[in-house]
């Protein structure tokens, strides 16, 4: 890509001031003194925690509505801002940033556990540019020094304002503005490709979807229906959670809420299992299957609960129906969603007999791998433009820092 080139020769001649955050911008906290009831039948629209992890730009059309009164003063967001979750029970999703890109009507609300960032008004920073800034790969890295915990990651607003962002010549605005808009043009054209192959193979997944719903549709009467309690043996008792300092590496899979987050040395289990997600934004979100089968030896930390069935068809048919059906009513914490145990044993699922269940998980076994062989070119082609998307996005944006003095 030889704009890209010259675009590269452009900034290592460019001017480009770091500045802390707390110097350029000012912050500001999400909701305070809302209860449960408050999130029932609002009239007034907010950010939720899923839709600041979920896209890099605010979607608008993702809101959800919280009870306002008109003496009621609460921090509203304006076009230019950068949302970011302040606390969460995953490190990953702790410090996530998402930008108002765009501008809109009313007033609109940041949930509790976010905080806002406000660029001051002489700060040349386009918003188009820090949707890509902040979640490029060597600022999520500083982000992630100013969050600490166990099992609950909080950011700190003092550490967050020390934060140095790039300013390519905040001299000269106007040649500011214009580098940043070249900058987006090159990384909008990666994502928007990406884009359109995910559109592609979400439309194939949904009639995968289909006819895996049509398989596991039942009627209250036609079939025995049992709580999830009952089905499984629950083995969250043995779970042991390691922080990643802690660690020692080794071969065995470590899982947490969404799969394999590291590799130890040791293992609590060694039998097949079902991990079902217990917290994180991916209850809510969806982008990757709540309810997965696990072999062979294992580690399992608190963010997914452990369940064992006497039977391959057994376990495979409550993942297939698990990862089919609507948690929303199971799950508590609109900002921090969470499947406690006890949500967990209370889900209700249809029993048809063991031969039932044996012929529905062959069928939806064949489906799966028929879907799986048809969507490894699109899945592939999508990892591969998000690599080339970062690539470019790091190599943009890693502007070269000063050296310190009597460096």
């Amino acid at each position: 890509m030889s704009s890209v080139n010259f675009l590269v020769k452009i900034l290592d001649e460019a001017d480009v001031q770091w500045r802390p955050l707390g110097e350029i911008s000012s912050f500001y906290g999400g909701l305070t003194g809302k209860s449960k009831k408050d999130f029932e039948g609002g009239c007034a629209k907010y950010v939720t925690y899923k839709n600041i992890f979920a896209n890099s730009s605010i979607d608008f059309s993702c809101l959800e509505n919280v009870k306002m009164s008109e003496s009621e003063k609460q921090n509203s967001i304006k076009i230019g801002d950068v949302l970011f979750t302040g606390s969460s029970e995953i490190a990953e999703e702790a410090g996530m940033s998402s930008v108002v890109a765009e501008d809109f009507e009313g007033p609109i609300y940041l949930n509790s556990f976010s905080f806002g960032v406000r660029f001051n008004q002489d700060v040349p920073l386009s918003p188009g540019f820090v949707k890509h800034l902040f979640r490029s790969s060597f600022m999520r890295m500083e982000i992630a020094k100013t969050a600490s915990g166990v099992t609950r990651f909080n950011i700190s607003k003092e550490r967050f304002r020390k934060i140095q962002v790039p300013i390519p010549c905040p001299e000269n605005p106007k040649k500011s503005l214009k580098i940043q808009a070249e900058i987006v043009r090159i990384l909008d054209a990666f994502t928007e490709l990406t884009t359109e192959l995910t559109t592609e193979l979400t439309t194939r997944k949904k009639q995968y979807n289909y006819y895996r719903d049509q398989l596991l549709s039942f009627e209250d009467d036609e079939v025995e229906w049992q709580t999830l309690g009952v089905l499984a043996e629950n083995l969250d008792s043995m779970r042991k959670p390691i922080t990643s300092g802690l660690r020692a590496p080794g071969d065995i899979p470590y899982y947490g809420a969404s799969g394999i987050v590291d590799h130890v040395k040791d293992y609590i289990f060694d039998c097949d299992l079902l991990l079902v997600s217990e917290d994180g934004a991916n209850l809510l979100a969806r982008n990757t299957p709540i309810a997965f089968s696990i072999s062979g030896k294992s580690w399992v930390n608190n963010h997914a609960h452990v369940l064992k069935f006497k039977t391959y068809a057994e376990r495979k048919y409550v993942e297939y129906y698990l990862n089919s059906i609507d948690l929303t009513p199971y799950i508590s914490g609109a900002a921090q969603p969470k499947l406690n145990k006890k949500s967990l044993e209370n889900i209700r699922i249809p029993n048809p007999s063991p031969e039932d269940k044996k012929r529905i998980v062959e069928i939806l076994d064949k489906f799966d791998a028929l879907a799986g062989s048809i969507n490894d070119g699109l899945p592939c082609e999508i990892e591969l433009r998000q690599k080339q998307y970062e690539h470019y996005r790091n190599l943009l944006l890693n502007f070269p820092k000063p050296k310190a003095a009597g460096a």
